[in-house]
């Protein structure tokens, strides 16, 4: 076997396959791409909610909302979420959104979490929210 044919099978042999390695973006723009997909794990951009004029809850419904349709479209879902970090504008904030979270979180499948306060992008933005996911099998 020559030496490329034998670092191919090694490479192959440790990762599965040579697409493992390979990295899948979609709705990729100049500054990001929406959805990131690695070595079966999905990587999401920071989601906000859809009406930034709306309360903490309602904000964290919506922004839920759009990492289940990212989530979707990746092939994965919430229960196979491995990581999640929520940015909140004012810790005041932190047991509204937790009651919204915890509702939408399925049962014995809470991902690791952080949550920080954080100086958001825009003054009436709440919430966010970057997950980080396995491909359903």
């Amino acid at each position: 076997m020559c030496l490329v044919g034998r670092l191919v099978f090694l490479i192959a042999s440790k990762y599965g396959s040579l697409n493992r390695m390979s990295i899948e973006r979609i709705e990729t723009k100049q500054r990001m791409s929406r959805i990131v997909i690695h070595n079966d794990t999905v990587y999401l951009c920071g989601q906000v909610c859809k009406d930034a004029t709306a309360g903490i809850a309602e904000q964290t419904e919506t922004m839920l909302e759009k990492v289940d349709a990212l989530l979707l479209q990746a092939g994965s879902g919430r229960e196979h979420m491995l990581s999640a970090t929520v940015y909140v504008r004012d810790m005041k904030d932190f047991a509204a959104m937790n009651e919204v979270w915890d509702a939408w979180v399925p049962e014995g499948h809470a991902p690791a979490r952080a949550c920080v306060e954080a100086r958001m992008a825009r003054p009436e933005l709440l919430v966010e929210i970057s997950v980080v996911a396995a491909l359903k099998p």
